[in-house]
């Protein structure tokens, strides 16, 4: 039975800079493909983002057939290979995570400690360094590239709609960062559901997504406020924490494109149940 459309695919390149809308792509064994293959860490190999760095959201990531494209107000675009072959291996942490990558280029490092105006690095995830998703959620074979946690996040159309009702405010679908995003179903329908396909993939949505304050970035000004914190915290809190949207784990490669019929094969209690 079907219960949705896929509607949009997003993929962020870079972790915490802009992403890409496209009408299709590859769905790889850690997501979407080239989908946070790319990270920013400071000196100490910690990973940046728009929680630190509210900046990192004016630059702009493209991709073509070779490279993956940088561009930002006032600096010439920075063009860096798909696959990069050499670079150090550098220890880098993501959250509680340790986990190795491939540096760029002092090329890339000092383009984007530039724009950010702190000392940085870029890194890549090779192929052949596995990044397992945490076991209490997943199976042993799941993996993720630079993501905070989980392969994809899914939010509905209509649980926007009627958060910004909630919110009295327009905020776009893209200050959420999902990857996958669903038409013609209720608002927060995602919150039952623990198995569903997309077109010819399986998904498993084992947690909902707690919320930071990146949400709270204008991604066309950097500018930051209270929405949507402030009301998520009023109609979806639990456990001291704020949800929007679902964490999802894939069991198959292939390919999604945009109208690709989404049904749901098993749902269970809402999560978070509010």
């Amino acid at each position: 039975m079907t219960h949705g459309t896929l509607s949009e695919i997003l993929i962020y390149p870079v972790k915490s800079l802009a992403g890409i809308s496209a009408p299709s792509w590859k769905v790889t064994g850690t997501g979407l493909q080239y989908d946070r293959k790319w990270m920013i860490i400071d000196d100490a190999g910690q990973f940046l983002s728009q929680r630190v760095l509210p900046q990192m959201a004016l630059i702009k990531t493209a991709l073509t057939g070779n490279d993956l494209i940088l561009s930002a107000q006032g600096m010439e675009n920075l063009v860096l290979p798909l696959e990069p072959v050499e670079g150090q291996i550098i220890a880098s942490t993501i959250w509680h995570d340790r986990c190795n990558a491939r540096a760029v280029s002092l090329e890339a490092d000092q383009w984007l400690s530039s724009f950010l105006n702190r000392s940085c690095r870029l890194v890549y995830q090779p192929d052949n360094i596995i990044r397992q998703v945490n076991p209490e959620y997943a199976n042993a074979s799941d993996k993720v590239a630079f993501s905070d946690g989980f392969p994809f996040l899914i939010i509905s159309e209509n649980s926007l709609v009627s958060l910004n009702q909630a919110m009295q405010l327009n905020l776009p679908m893209i200050r959420f960062r999902p990857n996958l995003v669903i038409s013609g179903c209720a608002a927060y329908a995602e919150d039952c559901w623990r198995e569903i396909s997309i077109g010819a993939i399986d998904f498993r949505l084992p947690k909902p997504c707690s919320r930071c304050s990146v949400p709270t970035i204008d991604p066309e000004t950097a500018q930051s406020g209270k929405e949507p914190l402030t009301t998520l915290s009023r109609i979806r809190k639990w456990n001291n924490k704020v949800y929007f949207g679902q964490n999802a784990l894939h069991n198959q490669i292939g390919q999604l494109t945009v109208g690709d019929q989404v049904s749901v094969k098993l749902t269970g209690a809402n999560q978070p149940p509010i």
